[in-house]
């Protein structure tokens, strides 16, 4: 029976994708495995991955096409004695056997920007025997055949493949422990629910195209049509804006003694194939002390949910990179016990990849906070959206010299404004205020981020 290629779910909250590239043709022999096709997110390019094998006989979406539904048929494939040229199409809406590929960060420099990134998950295959409890049991082509040839009964056996699914190794498992063995009575098979999608949030709606457009003369405007990463940050925000109740607090930071111990840390930086092993920016500072500090506050290092509240045991800050097109967020794991060497040279690496469009969807999902720093283009405060689902988030202002007030005398310092905004449904006003005075320990006693 022919198997169906699904556009496969790259995230979560994906509805859509982008069909990059077929990097096989009609006619090609696929194994389980091999590279078939590019997908393409709004911050990188995913590489699709063959779960069954046979003969690809139609390419049902071609390449170069725009906003392709998940689980809609992108190609077929032939199985093992069928004629690939008598294998027709499937009409659209159709959902029999499907294939759920896998996806992979593309090593191939990847194009412009299109919808919502992330790990990509197995989509379910459209039958499925039920189990005694009447749930859907579900499996990838290859683990049902093997099962059938060894006469296993796949409601018996439990999956380890995403949401559930029950993947080659679940089958040959059952097969040593010798349970699992088919019911005289077959099941009768039924068509696999859609996925259910988490209702989004009520958005305001705008003025339309029409609307502002009338309100400049034709001719005096440039039309550029949004891609989609500007699709997602504009919606992801308006969602975050629309539904976090945002709280800000904000603190002067006095910064000299932080740039005194960063010169010296630099000068004692040994040589590596003839360059500094490391070289430290405020930044990266800047991110070790707002690890540390929730690692010292661990209340305010949380997440909202509508039924419990997720308290993290890491500090993993991510670090908003710009980005032709838009931003993204690379995370440091576990910041608050790396070295700041290390977090200097993750941070570059994962910079210069972010910019390249090659970073791995775990590089740049979740996160338990993050910063935002608009210091080096002069800016001296601001206050940043909270992006679920982090419930904090620092804004860094540029560092400029003040007059400030030491021992009732007037003194010149450098001087950091940062704001955190915070969910103020996690993290309230007294919370946010002693994570922001642990921020501001370590930045004005900058040792205590070296032991």
């Amino acid at each position: 029976m022919p198997t169906n290629i699904l556009m496969p779910a790259l995230s979560p909250t994906m509805e859509k994708g982008n069909l990059a590239k077929w990097l096989k043709k009609e006619g090609d022999t696929i194994k389980s495995g091999d590279i078939i096709a590019e997908i393409e997110t709004d911050k990188a390019t995913m590489e699709v991955e063959a779960v069954d094998e046979g003969i690809l006989a139609r390419i049902v979406v071609p390449e170069g096409t725009a906003d392709v539904a998940v689980n809609e048929i992108i190609g077929v494939i032939a199985g093992e004695g069928e004629d690939a040229k008598s294998v027709s199409a499937p009409a659209k809406g159709d959902a029999p056997k499907a294939e759920a590929p896998k996806a992979e960060p593309a090593k191939a420099e990847a194009p412009s920007a299109a919808p919502a990134p992330a790990k990509a998950a197995d989509a379910p295959t459209a039958s499925a025997p039920a189990k005694s409890d009447g749930s859907r049991s579900f499996a990838s082509p290859l683990a049902r055949r093997i099962a059938k040839d060894a006469g296993l009964d796949l409601a018996a056996i439990a999956g380890s493949g995403p949401h559930g699914r029950i993947v080659e190794k679940d089958v040959e498992a059952a097969k040593k422990g010798g349970g699992a063995k088919a019911a005289s009575t077959p099941v009768p098979q039924t068509s696999a629910p859609s996925a259910q999608k988490p209702a989004a949030a009520p958005l305001a709606a705008g003025p339309s195209d029409e609307q502002v457009k009338k309100l400049f003369a034709p001719g005096s405007y440039e039309e550029i049509p949004h891609d989609g990463m500007r699709k997602t940050i504009a919606r992801r925000l308006t969602e975050a804006k629309q539904t976090v109740p945002h709280f800000y607090v904000t603190v002067d930071c006095e910064l000299d003694a932080l740039l005194k111990l960063r010169a010296e840390l630099n000068a004692a930086a040994p040589e590596k194939d003839g360059k500094p092993a490391y070289k430290l920016s405020v930044n990266d500072m800047v991110i070790k002390a707002l690890a540390l500090a929730l690692k010292a506050v661990p209340d305010a290092n949380v997440s909202w949910t509508d039924n419990t509240m997720l308290k993290h045991k890491h500090a993993d800050v991510g670090v908003a990179v710009s980005i032709p097109g838009g931003l993204i967020t690379p995370i440091i794991r576990d910041a608050c016990h790396k070295t700041l060497s290390q977090i200097s040279n993750e941070m570059k690496d994962m910079a210069a990849r972010a910019k390249a469009r090659k970073l791995k969807p775990e590089e740049y999902q979740g996160g338990t906070t993050a910063v935002s720093n608009l210091g080096m283009f002069g800016v001296k405060d601001f206050a940043a959206i909270v992006n679920p689902p982090h419930a904090t988030i620092l804004a860094v202002g540029a560092g400029e010299q003040r007059v400030v007030v030491k021992g009732g005398q007037p003194a010149v310092a450098t001087v950091m404004s940062v704001t955190l905004s915070t969910d103020h449904r996690a993290v309230d006003g007294a919370l946010g205020a002693e994570l922001l005075a642990a921020f501001k320990g370590y930045i004005e006693k900058p040792m205590a981020m070296l032991v």
